[in-house]
């Protein structure tokens, strides 16, 4: 985990992209070895289904540009 971590900081990768990504990971794991089963998941993890429901759809949903940035690329 220290090296880990250590890779981490030197690829200047900020605290939030690196919880979201483990986040990420861990509920995939989860969900393989429950065979996707979202209650039981849920139950593992210590979160709500309906909570657990949201994030896997916010994982496979690609990030949203904020429309400032849309406006820029359409000038």
């Amino acid at each position: 985990m220290e090296t880990l971590i250590e890779e981490m900081l030197d690829g200047h990768i900020l605290l939030g992209e690196a919880m979201s990504e483990f986040e990420k990971l861990y509920i995939q794991k989860a969900l393989k070895r429950n065979d996707k089963h979202l209650s039981k998941t849920a139950d593992a993890l210590g979160i709500h289904r309906n909570t657990l429901s949201k994030r896997v759809v916010a994982y496979q949903t690609p990030p949203k540009t904020p429309k400032r940035l849309l406006a820029r690329r359409t000038k």
